[in-house]
């Protein structure tokens, strides 16, 4: 598995330059991405209730519900609408898949790469897609296709409910073939149902040209509702929520994630960020509490104030007053001069306080204090300090626990928890794992000077039903590794990966025949399995560890017909690795 893991893809038809040219008459079977290549794209996480295509999660819907759905949205809007709908609707699915298939092979055939869209249509359930012929040149901006589309679900759906009407029904099926053809293309390419089965015809005949082409395409267009099908969403702000205008000039660090629970968890901090309401974020270590922290502050009317962060958990209970509040010369031997606290270096901005519960007692109470009086007094000091900060504080910690253990101060968590924000691991919201490892690579390959090539489709799998105990940090770290052990233009594998972490089995995918199986190798348990030195005793001639490892590196190299780093992927070593025991072991032999 060579082919690089894809960024997420967006319904935004450009990606970047390309002028693709081709004719299906000069295809071969052969050609990648091949039906074989694409299908393993697709495979099953039954666990916890996911289906993936490469990196996008999908959906089995039975068709009879997709009619039923249909049925509903044409009773409430009306034909024309409802037209307008699914056809934006199948235009976004098309233009994801084109983005997937131009990011997982970037240098495949144009004509296999627009051939792909057949077979991920027909992939994906709803018709068997049968192209007669297509050619196209982006540079003279010429595109002409002709496709059959059989056992329509759409169609037959519709027949099912209207009987055989006078016009086209398969508006879902029309916008994914123009999502797709435009997301390569470049430019808008528009596609006619000109037979239909929803009009009494054997199969669904669609012919694609560009706009220009066509000419006559305001209709078209009314249906596929251009300009917001091809902007990517925004949120307009609200009264509820203004936009300074500072805020627009430098705007915020954007946090990472579209799951349903990353989404409450910002939604949360988007309501209470105007606010001057203390707040605290709970999570489990490696979440990101300090970014969600940070982004607290960037969003709120302190943001051109300093953002200030203490670790608790890293100051002795004998400094932590000195550190929250600050010294005066002379307040103990060493103090030499007067220094600022924390909670001074944040006037008017926002004091960020991690492993909170890592707090003495003494300490807790010294906190509540300044928290109550919002004044301060310097260690050694003879006068308060008025202080306008903003406390946020976070914990790995159940707080209420602690507090009926008796390590944490009732008062104290009284106080803190105002306006508490619940940040989900990463295990509960792994729909957001593709697009960090998009915002890691792209972030690494940055600091590295690396070329971005991503990831095998193996590696991809296992990081999508990996459990991450250390969440976002592990996560994070890992793409680090993978990337740091990787050869240059080198996609990352699992032996990039991982050194001695429990990998999840394989998942469920599809097999040869379509069938649904475990693609795990099944382990018999009839007999039990030999030792490894029961099993080296047997050989003919004793043996050395030495011995052992000149066998299996020639072996692997072999095996691969010389190829250094296939061998080096068989016995689980980089390319680099690799060679130096080669060289090691040639260097030996008399």
């Amino acid at each position: 598995m060579t082919n690089p893991h894809s960024a997420l893809p967006d319904d935004r038809v450009a990606t970047a330059p390309y002028h693709p040219r081709g004719d299906s008459r000069q295809l071969s079977d052969s050609s990648s991405p091949t039906p074989a290549e694409l299908t393993d794209c697709l495979f099953f996480s039954p666990e916890d209730g996911r289906i993936w295509l490469n990196d996008q999660r999908m959906l089995l819907l039975h068709s009879s519900s997709f009619g039923a759905l249909r049925g509903e949205v044409i009773a409430r809007l009306g034909l024309e609408q409802a037209r307008g709908l699914f056809t934006r609707t199948g235009y976004a699915s098309g233009a994801r898949d084109a983005r997937l298939i131009r990011q997982r092979w970037p240098q495949a055939d144009a004509a296999a790469v627009f051939r792909a869209g057949t077979h991920l249509h027909t992939l994906e359930g709803m018709t068997k897609v049968e192209p007669l012929h297509f050619k196209f040149d982006a540079d003279s901006g010429f595109y002409e296709g002709e496709f059959l589309w059989h056992h329509s679900c759409e169609a037959d759906e519709h027949v099912g409910a209207y009987g055989i009407g006078q016009d086209p029904v398969c508006w879902t099926e029309t916008g994914y073939a123009i999502g797709f053809v435009s997301g390569l293309f470049g430019q808008m390419v528009i596609f006619r149902e000109v037979e239909c089965r929803g009009m009494g015809h054997r199969s669904c005949r669609v012919i694609g040209k560009t706009a220009e082409q066509w000419g006559d395409v305001e209709q078209d267009l009314r249906y596929l509702n251009v300009s917001q099908a091809v902007t990517s969403a925004t949120v307009a702000p609200t009264p509820e929520h203004p936009v300074s205008h500072s805020a627009r000039a430098n705007p915020p660090q954007t946090l990472v994630g579209a799951s349903a629970a990353f989404n409450a968890a910002t939604q949360a901090l988007q309501r209470v960020a105007l606010t001057p309401a203390t707040v605290l974020i709970s999570g489990e270590s490696g979440v990101g509490k300090e970014m969600f922290a940070r982004q607290l502050h960037q969003l709120s009317r302190r943001h051109d104030s300093p953002f200030v962060a203490l670790n608790c958990a890293a100051i002795p209970d004998n400094l932590i007053e000195a550190e929250l509040f600050g010294v005066e010369r002379g307040a103990y031997t060493g103090a030499t001069h007067s220094r600022p606290g924390r909670f001074e270096r944040a006037q008017g901005g926002t004091l960020f306080l991690d492993e909170i519960t890592s707090l003495s007692l003494g300490g807790q109470s010294k906190l509540l204090r300044a928290l109550q009086e919002r004044e301060i007094e310097r260690v050694g000091g003879v006068r308060g300090i008025k202080v306008d900060v903003r406390v946020v504080a976070a914990t790995n910690i159940d707080l209420r626990k602690a507090v009926a253990d008796g390590t944490f101060r009732e008062d104290l968590f009284y106080r803190l928890n105002v306006y508490p924000i619940a940040l989900p691991p990463l295990r509960e919201r792994r729909d957001d794992i593709p697009l960090l490892i998009n915002a890691f690579l792209t972030r690494f390959c940055q600091e590295y000077a690396r070329t971005p090539v991503g990831l095998t489709m193996r590696a991809l799998k296992v990081l999508l039903r990996y459990d991450f105990a250390g969440n976002v940090r592990e996560l994070q770290n890992l793409i680090e590794r993978g990337l740091i052990a990787s050869d240059e233009g080198q996609a990352i594998d699992l032996v990039h990966l991982f050194r001695n972490e429990p990998m999840p089995t394989d998942p469920y995918g599809l097999d040869d025949h379509g069938s649904l199986s475990n693609t795990a190798p099944q382990v018999t348990t009839t007999a039990p399995r030999p030792a490894l030195l029961d099993t080296l005793g047997q050989l003919d001639q004793g043996f050395s560890i030495e011995g052992l490892e000149s066998r299996l590196i020639n072996e692997a190299l072999q095996h691969n017909a010389g190829n250094l780093a296939a061998a080096a992927r068989l016995v689980g070593l980089s390319r680099a690795q690799f060679a130096y025991r080669l060289k090691k072991h040639q260097r030996q032999i008399p």
